[in-house]
């Protein structure tokens, strides 16, 4: 075999056997054969034994057909495989990219490959159209700064931001009421323990210190939360290879220091 690929040029790759605990070794060991098919064939019909297992036009057809629809979606299995960083937030974004582009039948498709590409579109389509997952995916893609209401249904997207309000309220609440922590006994404390802290000086800025408004804590928390859910909305995109969650931390840094100059 190394003989007959350094002759034709082929690259001296080996076959690919398909391992059933390996999503997606059948499309590689069939790719690496419609690679390696010219070194195959010699190979084969160089012996009488194994003359009869030479692919027909119809059978490399057929294997042309089935990878030229599956290969892409080999590459976002394995993108979509991470265990370090979120990727729920990248199904409607993936979903939407395989029915506009990558599963849309092309002219110079053969009718195999158009019919597994239906196959799958109609398959991936009944398998999110469960309106609980629906649900989930769309705030999943609200919460993610790339996609935000990119891909949710333009009917939907009033009913996900009342939904996206009414979680966020509910969060909020369990600390709302949490009952005080009970004191606990009393510690004796030595005089010289017991002294207040010296008076801090002052500074030249506190004499010119203009006192603002607190207008926020007349506010309902639920007025709070949407004017917090429509700045979101409204903050530059960010880039489709950028961290979700570092984005998020960013901007959660920066409300809490702005925060804290409101309160100065």
């Amino acid at each position: 075999m190394s003989e007959v690929q350094a002759e034709l040029g082929l690259p001296t790759h080996q076959l690919v056997t398909e391992s059933l605990t390996r999503w997606g070794s059948r499309q590689k060991m069939i790719e690496r054969f419609l690679e390696q098919e010219k070194a195959i064939v010699r190979v084969l019909g160089s012996d009488k034994k194994s003359r009869h297992l030479v692919p027909t036009w119809q059978d490399i057809e057929v294997l042309e057909s089935v990878n030229k629809a599956v290969k892409p979606l080999q590459d976002f299995t394995d993108a979509l495989s991470g265990e370090a960083y979120v990727s729920v937030s990248y199904i409607k974004p993936v979903l939407h990219l395989f029915k506009t582009n990558l599963l849309q039948p092309e002219e110079e498709d053969t009718e195999l490959t158009k019919t597994i590409k239906r196959n799958i579109m109609q398959y991936l389509d009944d398998k999110y159209s469960d309106p609980v997952k629906n649900e989930l995916l769309d705030m999943s893609s609200l919460m993610d700064p790339r996609f935000r209401t990119t891909y949710i249904d333009p009917d939907k997207v009033e009913q996900v931001k009342k939904r996206a309000v009414t979680e966020l309220m509910s969060l909020s609440l369990p600390a709302e009421k949490s009952t005080p922590q009970q004191p606990g006994p009393a510690v004796q404390v030595s005089q010289g323990e017991a002294q207040p802290p010296p008076n801090k000086k002052m500074t030249l800025a506190a004499f010119f210190k203009k006192n603002v408004p607190e207008s926020s804590s007349q506010q309902s928390e639920a007025v709070k939360v949407e004017t917090e859910l429509a700045t979101y909305l409204l903050t530059p995109e960010r880039a489709n290879g950028s961290s979700a969650l570092r984005w998020h931390r960013r901007l959660h840094h920066y409300q809490t220091l702005r925060e804290s100059e409101r309160a100065r």
